[in-house]
């Protein structure tokens, strides 16, 4: 999927600017942001569900345009954050009716195999209103799965779910990825997409940044050493100051944090500077920043609520 300048204006409100970014195919995208940042209009744009304003793109290969909706739908499916099934229907009823939509082949074939991949081939036969919220999501991941999807679009999958059924929900996200399904995964839930998406994108209103998170991180935040001692130094200035690797210090509730040039170097010159001092080490270990730091580091602003 190749996204270049695209963006989508709701006469004054700007929903998204000047968006670009590529996935390669067999990827998981995260797409990151704060409520109102234009992450699902972003995945409605691309689905053909709204036409964007202005810029391009191809999704499944195939250039977004009214014309080709048809054609990339089919190579497609999205997953909306509410399931939207129909609660009277069994769950064979409603992947009956769903596969009937996408006027699809071999539809009994094609939903044993979709019940099969989400382990639901048991339940088939109940209604949808019976089922716990982890459940339904696992019947509209096998909805979205009946068209063999290319891209698989999935808004805030897990949200609402239980750690048990959040984990199942990673697990066959993790299986479709090793099957060569491209996903494009929205979440607010950073520690999840640190844990599935091979790269992320952060988005609030324009792209502030994509990459991998080890490289977000990098660009975002120096290399630092987190040092915990059993009592204050007299003089930290000095003993720091000793070791050539350290660029800068500061004191942190429960000890010292230190900007380093390189820690594998800064590390046994700092640990021979704290003994020499007649310091007890506690700790000593280089900082380790999360997505959520760099997420924070780059969205300040609440959007949505700016615009009421």
């Amino acid at each position: 999927m190749v996204v270049e300048r695209l963006s989508k204006r709701f006469g004054e409100r700007v929903a998204f600017d000047d968006v670009s970014f590529e996935v390669g195919v067999g990827e998981v995208f995260g797409f990151l942001g704060p409520n109102g940042a234009g992450k699902t209009t972003t995945v409605r744009t691309l689905g053909t569900l709204i036409a964007p304003s202005s810029g391009a793109a191809k999704v499944a290969g195939i250039p977004l345009s009214p014309r080709n909706g048809p054609a990339i739908r089919s190579r497609i499916s999205i997953m909306p954050e509410s399931p939207g099934l129909y609660l009277r229907l069994s769950v064979r009823e409603n992947l009956e009716c769903f596969a009937g939509l996408y006027e699809l082949d071999d539809i009994r074939g094609r939903i044993n195999r979709a019940l099969a991949s989400v382990n639901l081939t048991d339940r088939a036969a109940d209604l949808c209103g019976s089922l716990s919220k982890g459940l339904r999501q696992r019947v509209a991941l096998a909805r979205a799965l009946l068209n063999d999807p290319a891209v698989l679009f999935l808004d805030e999958p897990t949200s609402g779910l239980d750690p048990v059924a959040t984990r199942e929900v990673h697990e066959l996200i993790m299986s479709l990825r090793a099957s060569g399904v491209t996903i494009f995964l929205t979440t607010h839930r950073l520690e999840e997409a640190e844990r599935l998406c091979d790269r992320v994108a952060i988005l609030n209103t324009t792209l502030r940044l994509v990459g991998r998170p080890d490289e977000l991180r990098a660009q975002l935040f120096r290399r630092s050493l987190d040092v915990r001692l059993r009592a204050p130094l007299a003089d930290p200035g000095a003993v720091f100051g000793a070791v050539s690797e350290v660029e800068g210090w500061e004191q942190a509730p429960s000890g010292y944090t230190l900007a380093v040039s390189d820690p594998d170097l800064a590390v046994p010159a700092l640990a021979r500077a704290l003994v020499d001092a007649d310091a007890d080490i506690l700790s000593l270990a280089e900082s380790h920043h999360s997505l959520e730091d760099v997420y924070l580091e780059l969205v300040d602003e609440d959007v949505e609520a700016t615009r009421r």
